[in-house]
């Protein structure tokens, strides 16, 4: 049996069903569909799609953040956050525990303008890795969200004039290196390691026409979970946000 897995930052929900996300939801049949940066709180929005569960994680601040996944399969458990009260009031991170894994779906925070929240995005990396390295010892971890790091120089147009800019200072990019080195994958960048695609793109420029992106979207796999990927990918040509929905094809 295959599983698939799509994740999108929807750049605001309510906006993002203006925008055709039914449409797009309905198209893809998912068995996993994991959103950010809802910017909302739940029951803000009526989408009560037939057949799936709905698991919402709202920021306290309003119209700020924010973290969904709408499943066909009941989890065996359900968490909200990480379990540390600094990092648990901006609707980051949801666990749904199945029998063969554990799902996390994740909103990481932007080291903003100028590494502004850099220290409390290396707080909020540290803690995030700490607690996918004990959710993997008890059984394979599927990661997926707007990660908000470019994590090598082909996930982004234009390395050289954004080496030190928030998503891709030398400090994220360790960081992911590190969760990578305590036994994860990065699904898309393993199965397709010179492919050059961008999951979001600057409303500002143009950018988006003229295909100046960032790859900052992921699905990452604890490495036993690897050989049954059957495949990752980038749907670009899906609009309705900044960033476009990526996905995943697991075999169970």
């Amino acid at each position: 049996m295959e599983l698939k897995f799509i994740s999108w930052n929807v750049n605001g929900f309510r906006a993002c069903l203006g925008k055709g996300f039914g449409e797009f939801f309905d198209g893809v049949s998912a068995d996993f569909v994991c959103i950010q940066e809802t910017k909302m709180q739940e029951g803000q929005a009526e989408f009560a799609p037939e057949g799936y569960y709905q698991y919402w994680y709202s920021a306290q601040k309003k119209g700020y953040s924010g973290t969904a996944i709408f499943a066909k399969h009941e989890p065996l458990s359900v968490r909200y956050g990480l379990g540390i009260e600094e990092h648990d009031t901006e609707g980051r991170a949801i666990t749904l525990e199945y029998k063969d894994f554990y799902l996390v779906c994740v909103y990481t925070p932007n080291a903003q303008r100028e590494l502004a929240r850099i220290d409390y995005r290396m707080s909020w990396e540290d803690a995030l890795r700490e607690y996918l390295v004990s959710l993997d010892a008890e059984k394979p971890v599927i990661y997926c969200g707007d990660l908000n790091v470019a994590h090598c120089e082909i996930d982004l147009k234009n390395p050289k004039s954004n080496r030190g800019s928030a998503g891709f200072s030398d400090e994220e990019r360790d960081r992911f290196s590190r969760l990578l080195a305590c036994g994860f994958k990065d699904t898309f960048r393993t199965l397709y390691p010179d492919k050059v695609q961008y999951s979001w793109w600057s409303y500002m420029m143009r950018a988006r026409e003229k295909n100046i992106g960032w790859r900052i979207d992921y699905f990452v796999v604890s490495e036993r979970l690897m050989p049954r990927v059957r495949d990752s990918f980038i749907l670009n040509e899906v609009f309705g946000s900044d960033h476009c929905p990526v996905g995943m094809i697991l075999d169970v």
